[in-house]
């Protein structure tokens, strides 16, 4: 057997799991790059998986294989990016276990991130937010969960993972009203709840019952929700609402959106970029600065401060001391 085989059974089973504890789904990105990534160098080279060794999978084959992403595949450079990053993750372990390969894997590892062009950041001002949570047909008990899903995702913020993974018991309705959330990279954190949520979260749990094990949000059958289909949940109201607000139909409604939505009615409260971060569960503060470019009441204020077009700027004149002192009388 090569060195590649064991050397990513180790990636994962030590690194990863035990070393990172890295949740499922980080566990999982990884696992499908590799599978993605193993089975274009058997195509490329003719190997089966565990004849392949550390020196196969060089610069110009892992080269080809981003490639392969974005033209065949149809994969976005974000994508592409992510996948380059597992690649990275395991080269650096690599380096430490098999030094011998320090050459090819200094050639991967010069790979870069691609560049992309970003997006124009889309949220619901607050009559699409009204419109939107006025779509689901609250007679029906589907209607009443969709209800309460869409309250809790504009109020919090959530990712979408992590209102799927949300327990019974990790909501708390009593005095400091919060749900806990176990967020990316198995960070704890806790998200107040408004008296507006406290209301629609008290009348679903009555409703919905349950053990406290069991998920907030789930189907008849008490199975929870997958991402996909809180989604299209999100996807099929937004359409509704269209009807009604037709500045919806220009935008993509999706969860992200609603949690783009959160953040900047947090910026449009005069909330600190770093007390968002936090709210989020951002890592970084620098993921949470495109709430900043995106607040157009930021921009009016920087235009308000700036000299009008056309007119000479004037130069600033201390006031008489003599005189400043009469007035101050």
């Amino acid at each position: 057997m090569t060195a590649l085989a064991p050397a990513l059974q180790a990636f994962f089973t030590q690194r990863l799991i035990t070393q990172r504890n890295s949740s499922p789904e980080t566990i999982a990105a990884y696992r499908d790059t590799f599978r993605l990534l193993l089975a274009f160098a058997r195509q490329q080279t003719g190997k089966q998986p565990f004849q392949l060794d550390i020196d196969d999978l060089d610069a110009p084959l892992i080269g080809a294989f981003l490639t392969h992403l974005e033209q065949d595949r149809g994969n976005t450079p974000r994508t592409r990016n992510a996948r380059l990053g597992a690649i990275h993750s395991f080269y650096r372990f690599a380096a430490l276990e098999h030094p011998e390969h320090a050459h090819t894997i200094a050639r991967v590892m010069a790979i870069p991130a691609k560049r992309y062009q970003r997006n124009t950041l889309s949220y619901l001002d607050p009559g699409e937010i009204k419109a939107l949570l006025a779509a689901p047909d609250r007679s029906t008990w589907l209607g009443r969960r969709d209800h309460a899903l869409l309250v809790v995702m504009i109020q919090t913020g959530v990712r979408v993972s992590e209102l799927a993974g949300l327990r019974i018991s990790d909501v708390h309705l009593g005095a400091g009203a919060h749900i806990r959330i176990l967020g990316k990279g198995r960070k704890e954190r806790a998200t107040t709840l408004t008296s507006e949520t406290v209301n629609v979260m008290r009348q679903w749990l009555t409703e919905r019952r349950g053990e406290p094990a069991d998920p907030v949000f789930a189907t008849r059958q008490g199975r929870p929700l997958s991402r996909y289909t809180i989604g299209v949940a999100v996807t099929k109201h937004a359409a509704t609402a269209a009807a009604g607000c037709p500045s919806l139909t220009t935008k993509r409604v999706t969860p992200h959106t609603l949690r783009h939505t959160n953040a900047m009615l947090l910026r449009a409260k005069g909330v600190d970029i770093v007390t968002i971060a936090l709210w989020l569960g951002h890592e970084s503060t620098q993921t949470t600065h495109i709430y900043e470019h995106a607040d157009p009441a930021l921009k009016e204020q920087a235009i308000a401060r700036t000299t009008p077009l056309g007119v000479k700027p004037g130069r600033y004149r201390p006031p008489d001391a003599l005189l400043a002192f009469l007035e101050s009388l």
